[in-house]
């Protein structure tokens, strides 16, 4: 934090020798009034040694970036199976535009915990001086399907987009990974590397936040490249998802639904972008 330049104001006294007049040596009554002006100015605009300098404000760390985050799924989702099973092309396959995500055991649902996850991102995010853009504005509509959600990182011009989730796999399955686009002679080569060195700030920061393990059923210490996600396939920004866990699993879904928890994984998520981002 730099210190503005504290600005001292110097005030001289004219000095006037007498010219003409009586020749008794006492300056005129004019020239008294005038050096007396000077003194008091000059007294009173002394600097005061012990008044505070002014400061500018600190510099928040992501002015500047603009970040897209794009909660999994929907709440609204299951209530229009047509529209979300529309076929859409994530040019190495056709795939559902979306789907309703997994639930805990309980009944928690992966569209919900995503959502409050990101509204929690998007705070953190901004307080640090980023953009933010969310790819859906509630968690009570459809889609948007996952190319929109790709497009919309895309017409941001994202300095990163990060897709937040949670996995439905087996109970005995834990642990979070980070999934990074492959190339596919499309748009997203360019950002493949991009892409990589976000999952990684991502990974470390989210494992020292949130003191959750590395998947113990995909990919390699946490990280996993796919060639069949649209939301990674169409992107033309460094792009990542995150499985933040296994809502399967009674302990990790038994976390999630703490809200204190979700906070400190939006917090992680938030450090491993800024890690990324200032790099």
């Amino acid at each position: 934090m730099r210190a503005l330049p504290a600005t001292v104001l110097a005030v001289c006294g004219l000095i006037a020798s007498a010219c003409g007049g009586a020749g008794s040596g006492e300056p005129a009554a004019g020239q008294a009034a005038a050096t007396a002006s000077a003194r008091t100015s000059a007294t009173t605009t002394e600097p005061d040694p012990t008044a505070p300098v002014e400061r500018a404000p600190a510099a928040k760390p992501l002015e500047g970036k603009t970040v897209v985050i794009d909660p999994g799924h929907n709440g609204g989702n299951a209530r229009n199976p047509k529209a979300i099973n529309r076929k859409v092309n994530v040019l190495t396959q056709w795939k559902a535009c979306d789907t309703t995500g997994t639930a805990t055991d309980d009944g928690y649902p992966e569209a919900a915990f995503t959502w409050d996850v990101s509204k929690r991102l998007v705070k953190i995010l901004k307080s640090r001086g980023a953009r933010v853009k969310l790819t859906r504005p509630s968690n009570t509509g459809v889609g948007p399907c996952i190319t929109e959600r790709a497009a919309i990182g895309n017409r941001n011009k994202a300095d990163a987009a990060i897709s937040v989730h949670a996995d439905g796999s087996a109970a005995a399955n834990h642990g979070f990974h980070v999934i990074m686009p492959k190339k596919i002679n499309g748009p997203v080569d360019p950002v493949v590397k991009k892409s990589s060195e976000l999952g990684v700030a991502v990974r470390d920061a989210f494992r020292e936040g949130t003191g959750l393990p590395y998947s113990t059923y995909i990919g390699s210490k946490a990280l996993d490249y796919r060639n069949d996600l649209g939301g990674l396939n169409l992107s033309t920004v460094p792009k990542i998802f995150v499985e933040c866990g296994n809502m399967r699993n009674a302990a990790e879904a038994a976390k999630f639904r703490d809200p204190r928890f979700r906070q400190r994984i939006a917090l992680a998520l938030a450090n491993g972008l800024q890690h990324y981002l200032n790099s």
